[in-house]
């Protein structure tokens, strides 16, 4: 069952009015098979003009959908014979991020990803994404994994930011992330990142410095989310908007600034839409980009990965 946003509110006046007339269809003798295929016709047409001209802010929305396929479900859709591997040998263990061995196609992977769960006892036990120390430190350890075994890694960016909290901060918070982007820096063995929601921060960053970023159709990507701009620039989380906006947190924006490298199409109406679609698009960008990748030495992969990040911003 879809769930709305605010600004597909007129969609949703009209899908449930394809539903009422389904339910009398099956009720009664009456042929109006025509009326709702008409109906059907005129959402299409207004979801597709709906979502061709999103603003920042709306995309924001619609990475954070509620029924967003986040980690676990593109593990279940894009992947096989994942094996994830636990703990940062260090402190313990972080739900938040999840990694290990999997199969894109045929060929062996080293996936790491952030997940923030669906309803309300998993986004607890995940702690809605937001990675702590323990959690970057194991992306470090499967890193080190990967480069040693010659395996290739990709991640799966989706988090609103680091975890802020006391604890984590005592535990070495920033050092933890500021290590996993100079792992990521440092790999000998091929990197392909994909933003599939929301990547916020230095939390998102530490899994995204790859030799390739893609970027999910209506994923956003900045150092701060539109609220937290909007309340240290205007002392208000109501300029959200207007933030998200100034910020060029979206897809096209940032492609167009040389940020991210590629864009993974989504389904009509966005990825919750059609998990399965969206899961394929993503492997098949995952798979061509890990191809383009081939053949280089681990030095060439470093420099590139180097080149890549400091021409950020020189346009």
């Amino acid at each position: 069952m879809n769930s709305f946003l605010d600004f597909e509110k007129p969609i949703a006046a009209l899908e449930a009015r394809i539903a009422e007339l389904r339910a009398t269809a099956s009720d009664s003798a009456l042929d109006i098979g025509g009326e709702i295929a008409k109906l059907e016709k005129k959402s299409a047409g207004m979801l597709a003009a709906t979502y061709a001209r999103l603003t920042p802010w709306q995309k924001t929305q619609v990475a954070r959908h509620p029924l967003r396929p986040h980690f676990l479900d593109y593990v279940r859709l894009a992947f096989t014979d994942f094996m994830p591997l636990g703990g940062d040998r260090r402190y313990g263990e972080d739900a938040a991020i999840i990694g290990g061995l999997a199969l894109l196609g045929d060929r062996k992977v080293m996936l790491i990803g952030h997940e923030k769960g669906h309803d309300t006892a998993s986004r607890i036990r995940h702690n809605f994404g937001m990675g702590k120390p323990e959690g970057y430190r194991k992306a470090i350890r499967l890193m080190e994994m990967a480069s040693k075994f010659g395996l290739p890694v990709v991640t799966l960016v989706d988090t609103s930011g680091a975890f802020p909290g006391i604890e984590a901060e005592e535990r070495g918070q920033a050092e933890a992330i500021a290590r996993s982007t100079e792992a990521c820096l440092a790999l000998k063995v091929p990197m392909v990142a994909a933003i599939v929601g929301e990547g916020g921060s230095g939390g998102a960053v530490a899994l995204a410095s790859a030799n390739r970023v893609l970027m999910l159709e209506h994923a956003v990507y900045s150092v701060i989310s539109p609220e937290g701009a909007s309340s240290i620039l205007w002392r208000t989380a109501d300029k959200a908007a207007d933030a998200a906006t100034a910020m060029k947190v979206t897809a096209q924006d940032l492609l167009d600034l040389a940020v991210i490298d590629a864009i993974v199409p989504e389904p009509m109406g966005g990825a919750h839409r059609d998990p399965a679609q969206a899961a394929r698009a993503l492997a098949d960008a995952l798979a061509d980009a890990l191809a383009s990748l081939e053949g280089g030495s681990p030095a060439d992969l470093v420099r590139q990965r180097e080149e890549r990040f400091l021409a950020i911003g020189s346009l």
